[in-house]
């Protein structure tokens, strides 16, 4: 049976920012905002703490990234019970893929090898009262 690894990362979700350009030596240099970075660091020290694999992974790869975000406090309770009963969906910023380019690249070098190896990905978002981000990797 092929592995399978499953992640918690509590709280919200960080999306990728744009990249940030600077000149050093007159060169142009792009790199990733603070916030970004700082997401970044916290998935990789929490996945550290539930286990990373022996080796990293080399193969194709599937992946689901489900963001559970908060419900917004100024919603009512019927509007409340909906969204944590999954009729209500989260159509808001952060898009669905910056917050799996964030998660992926932080996984880089950790679990996988490099996230060119996932075939397959999946980033779902819902509501929920507890905010947090859940990882499954699955090799193929």
């Amino acid at each position: 049976m092929k592995d399978y690894f499953r992640y918690v990362i509590p709280g919200p979700a960080v999306p990728q920012g744009r990249p940030r350009l600077t000149t050093v030596n007159g060169h142009p240099r792009a790199y990733d905002p603070k916030k970004s970075r700082d997401y970044k660091a916290y998935v990789q020290l929490c996945v550290k703490e539930q286990g990373v694999p022996e080796e990293l992974l080399t193969g194709g790869l599937n992946v689901i990234i489900t963001e559970f975000r908060a419900i917004p406090q100024s919603w009512s309770k019927r509007k409340h019970t909906a969204a944590n009963m999954g009729d209500i969906s989260p159509t808001t910023k952060p898009d669905w893929d910056n917050i799996g380019k964030a998660v992926c690249d932080a996984l880089n070098g950790l679990v996988w090898k490099d996230d060119s190896q996932i075939v397959h990905a999946t980033v779902e978002k819902y509501y929920d009262e507890e905010p947090r981000v859940v990882i499954g990797v699955y090799e193929q």
